[in-house]
């Protein structure tokens, strides 16, 4: 493709008197890991589910892989692998079992291929030494992995996961990661839902910020962390005078906090020159004990665009 892989147009969505999804323009690259970022409760589940067809929209179209939806969703969704609102899987059955039921189930899969496409999957998320286990004994992030295996039964352009490392330990967090990371090497188009700040910011290269039903920013994390000045940390015995030569020197709003037996002198860098500041502080006798420009994260980039937070760690 050379478009988007996925795009809307005021994409609306409202439950009698509750408006879930508010005009929302979303456009998701092609190769692209895009985090969709927003606490829950912001409209990223059903954005999603009007993504797959799952629900109507009130307003406006969604196109996911060049066909809209749900006028071509037959066309689409073969080439879509997702997983929406966790794993339900047959708790007596195995891992590898599950998997040959979903594929019976699936009008375009092949059945001459399906032993060779299910050991495949499984062998993708390593979960081949634990096949024949049933899924009842599975951890959390091995049913996440497995739910991920059942999306790449088939080939698949689009992966759409919704909080897939939801309930997860820093184990389970880290296998679905490293798996994320793979399949993006591998070419597909991403598209994961979280409420994880951290997690987005480690595995995604393209970010859109939800926000009580608006789609607030998107773009690289490095387009939204510019929208946010980074700051200068100074740290100083005479912050008077430090504040004094930041202002002269056109830094934005310095002020001081006290830090044990210092002073943290911060402020806005603007578009001052880094390599000045230090020197000109020197050159008026101000003692500098420690400088640093903070870039920022992006926490700070939610912050300043919703001013409040949520939670980053899980």
């Amino acid at each position: 493709m050379t478009g988007p892989a996925v795009q809307t147009r005021g994409l609306t969505k409202r439950f009698r008197h509750q408006l879930a999804v508010d005009d929302v323009d979303l456009e998701v690259p092609t190769g692209a890991v895009y985090g969709f970022l927003g606490p829950n409760g912001s409209g990223k589940t059903t954005t999603i589910r009007m993504l797959l067809g799952l629900i109507r929209p009130t307003a406006g179209v969604p196109t996911v892989l060049g066909e809209p939806i749900p006028e071509r969703i037959s066309h689409a969704l073969p080439r879509v692998g997702s997983l929406v609102e966790g794993p339900a899987f047959h708790p007596y059955l195995s891992g590898r079992k599950n998997l040959q039921r979903l594929d019976a189930a699936d009008p375009y899969a092949s059945r001459r291929s399906a032993a060779r496409r299910i050991d495949a999957a499984l062998e993708r998320v390593g979960l081949m030494p634990a096949a024949d286990k049933t899924y009842r004994a599975y951890s959390l992030g091995m049913r996440q992995r497995l739910a991920i295996a059942a999306a790449l039964l088939q080939p698949r352009d689009l992966l759409v996961l919704d909080e897939p490392t939801n309930g997860l330990d820093p184990q389970g967090t880290r296998e679905v990661r490293h798996l994320v990371a793979d399949l993006a090497d591998d070419g597909a188009t991403i598209l994961i839902s979280s409420h994880l700040l951290s997690e987005v910011e480690q595995i995604c290269s393209h970010v859109g910020v939800m926000h009580a039903g608006k789609l607030l920013a998107q773009g690289t994390i490095e387009e939204l962390r510019a929208q946010t000045a980074p700051t200068v940390r100074l740290e100083t015995t005479d912050p008077a005078a430090a504040i004094k030569i930041m202002k002269e020197l056109g830094l934005g709003r310095p002020h001081s906090e006290r830090s044990g037996d210092h002073h943290l002198v911060v402020a806005a860098l603007g578009k001052v020159e880094t390599a000045k500041i230090v020197p000109a502080l020197v050159a008026d006798g101000v003692p500098v004990l420690g400088f640093a420009v903070a870039t920022q994260s992006l926490e700070d980039v939610f912050v300043g665009l919703t001013g409040e937070g949520f939670d980053v760690s899980g």
